[in-house]
């Protein structure tokens, strides 16, 4: 368990998609620092829980359909009703759909905006009724991305998004820093996770991106777990409105 500012013991966190990847490093790294954690997401995230559970942490489940705004609400309510109070939230479910722009369908569109962009923001404002109502200080953590900074290409839906999410959490940072709530995000490289697995497996793309990388290797989700943990602690108090990379040196190059 983290000790001094980094200690979580006392604090219950909500993260998304927890249930592989990203969202589940970044839900065991905050129960290792004492956290106890729900999970939100539509898939049963046996195997995070299980693991947190070996920690000694509590946690909870909520099943939730996260591209559907209207649940935003209920998520915090059900996550207080088992753990109590929220201190730390995590917007880390997302989804992409690639497509050339000339292409691109409105269903795609809507259907990335409202996981990815409109479905945080609500979950926010949720968390934040909740922290506001009781003057208590609070964390949240959007998870943005490389597209947050960049245009990519074929993924105008999710450039979209995660570049909205980076303008929203300044815009929250600014509104919430005088109540207590801190409001960053997290900027992911590349990393080994399911969503990337079709890049690693394409000899060519794999070359290209690790040769554009400093640290010469694609991340492995366990990496985020000590900015999360920052951002979620009492060390990042005096933080509001940062967008950490953590891409091993991808935008330094």
């Amino acid at each position: 368990m983290a000790d001094g500012k980094f200690n979580l013991e006392g604090k219950n966190a909500v993260v998304t998609g927890a249930n592989t990847g990203l969202g589940q490093a970044m839900a065991i790294a905050l129960a290792d620092a004492g956290a106890d954690v729900v999970l939100v997401g539509r898939s049963a995230p046996d195997e995070t829980e299980a693991r947190i559970k070996a920690l000694g942490r509590r946690t909870g489940v909520v099943m939730a359909d996260l591209s559907d705004a209207s649940v935003a609400s209920s998520v915090i309510a059900d996550a207080e009703k088992q753990l109590g109070p929220v201190n730390i939230l995590v917007n880390n479910a997302g989804i992409i759909r690639r497509e050339d722009a000339l292409e691109f369908s409105e269903l795609d569109w809507d259907d990335v905006l409202a996981t990815n962009l409109k479905v945080p923001f609500f979950l926010a404002q949720a968390a934040a009724k909740s922290m506001d109502a009781s003057r208590r200080a609070g964390k949240i953590i959007n998870v943005a991305s490389l597209l947050s900074l960049q245009g990519g290409i074929r993924v105008a839906s999710y450039t979209a998004s995660k570049s909205g999410l980076a303008g929203l959490t300044r815009l929250l940072a600014n509104e919430w820093a005088p109540k207590g709530i801190n409001v960053n995000a997290i900027v992911p490289g590349y990393f080994a996770t399911n969503n990337t697995e079709a890049l690693r497996n394409d000899p060519e793309r794999n070359r290209q991106i690790l040769e554009r990388v400093p640290a010469g290797r694609w991340g492995d989700p366990d990496d985020l777990g000590g900015t999360a943990v920052f951002l979620a602690s009492q060390a990042s108090d005096y933080v509001h409105g940062v967008l950490i990379p953590v891409d091993g040196g991808w935008l330094a190059r």
